[in-house]
């Protein structure tokens, strides 16, 4: 039995070695891609008719710095376009408001109505484009979570002028609205997953900051893909993949995100991104929970036998307390690539990132162990709460709505195990604005 556990404590000391050794070459080919691209991001003369897709749901940290920042960009050949559920809205005060400010560019505001049998965002997003202007040429799509630099819609435009690829994305960055513990974990956690974007990203987008070609749109029938669906980004990179499509991550499109919660408010992120991972990309999903099972037995194994050793005298406790060092090490180096390559992305934010980057540096361990604790946390469930709404998912990506906060689920006599709640009928209001 001992010999037995010896052999697989050294096949797991050699797999998350490696699985670190292999993690900062990916961080150090990111920073070097992220350098390359930033230093010719004003060199992009691009060209084509841009509509940007901006669906919004409730007050997000600071909605007016990053809408306005939407308004201002440098990029003149596009119309912007606002969904929102219902008149009633928190976000339609900040949105007209706004649009008032810069009555120069060309707006307007998309009122979708309430979703009865698809997620909301993808609701509006739905409503949005199913009639689009016969000038445009290239379909955008942005969170009201994101801030991006006045350069980010040139980016995108210029991207997709090889026929290379169909799609560019680019990526969220959390920016810490004040030093806290749940948002250094949010923030490095978050980091690390950008830092394993590449130039050819294969089929992954993130419905953040993308953009597809309408003749794309069209061909691969993502506005069809999406009806009875939660995750629009999640589902366009199946659809994409399917197609045989490739998507290239552009770093000039990496968007800041202010970021203030408590604990509990960034672990039920991180869990709900983790259940809808699960049920739209399950293979990356079940890869991720492996390899952080695996790194986490280890640290559990190691220290165990060292506090065993320490406790019998043993001489032994050397083998584990040198590996869990190297380990260590190894993640502290690749903590000091991302970091690193976060003032390439936000030079402007050095001193208000500092103490999230130390944090990130130095916390490897923590954020490994946090990370995992998410994507267990998304085995035992398929509900999600998202903007107010509760949904459950089912195998394959269909969802059934819950319940929304507005008022208490009902149950619906024709269908026995499931309750839902009576909804009024999906309506589209559409409304030229500025």
């Amino acid at each position: 039995m001992e010999s037995l556990f010896t052999t697989i404590y050294w096949v797991s000391a050699g797999v998350v070695l490696a699985q670190a050794l292999l993690l900062i070459l990916q961080a150090w080919e990111n920073r070097r891609y992220a350098r390359s691209c930033l230093a010719s991001a004003g060199e992009k003369q691009p060209s084509g008719r841009a509509e940007v897709f901006v669906p919004c749901k409730g007050m997000d940290v600071e909605l007016q710095d990053n809408l306005q920042a939407l308004l201002q960009q440098d990029y003149n050949d596009s119309q912007l376009t606002f969904i929102v559920e219902s008149d009633n809205d928190p976000a339609c005060q900040t949105i007209q408001q706004v649009i008032h400010d810069n009555p120069e560019v060309p707006t307007r505001l998309v009122v979708a109505g309430q979703s009865l049998h698809t997620g909301q965002k993808v609701h509006n997003l739905r409503k949005a484009t199913e009639s689009l202007a016969d000038d445009v040429d290239i379909l955008v799509f942005v969170d009201s979570d994101a801030r991006p630099k006045t350069g980010w819609l040139r980016a995108l435009v210029d991207s997709l002028a090889s026929p290379k690829y169909a799609a560019v994305t680019g990526y969220r960055w959390f920016i810490p609205q004040q030093p806290s513990l749940a948002n250094w974990l949010l923030y490095g956690i978050n980091s690390r997953l950008a830092s394993l974007l590449g130039r050819d990203n294969h089929y992954i987008v993130w419905g953040g900051s993308w953009a597809v070609r309408r003749d794309v749109f069209e061909e691969i029938g993502l506005h069809e893909a999406w009806k009875g669906t939660l995750s629009d980004d999640l589902v366009a990179s199946r659809v994409l993949r399917l197609s045989g499509k490739k998507v290239r991550f552009e770093p000039s499109c990496m968007a800041a995100s202010p970021a203030d919660g408590s604990l509990w408010q960034m672990f039920e992120f991180m869990r709900r991104q983790y259940v809808v991972g699960k049920f739209y990309t399950t293979r990356w999903w079940a890869m991720a929970l492996t390899m952080a099972t695996v790194n986490i037995l280890f640290w559990v194994a190691s220290l165990a036998m060292i506090c065993y050793g320490l406790a019998v005298g043993s001489a032994a406790t050397w083998i584990p307390a040198t590996l869990c060092t190297t380990l260590y090490m190894l993640g502290l180096t690749r903590g000091a690539i991302i970091q690193n390559a976060a003032l390439k992305y936000f030079p402007d934010k050095k001193d208000e990132l500092h103490s999230a980057r130390l944090a990130a540096v130095w916390g490897g361990p923590v954020l490994t162990f946090v990370n995992w604790l998410g994507l267990v946390a998304s085995m035992f469930d398929r509900h999600i709460t998202w903007r107010g709404i509760t949904y459950r998912i089912f195998r394959g990506g269909g969802i059934q709505i819950v319940g929304r906060h507005e008022q208490p689920p009902q149950h619906d006599e024709h269908d026995n195990d499931r309750s839902i709640i009576a909804l009024p009928q999906e309506t589209t209001t559409y409304r030229k604005a500025g």
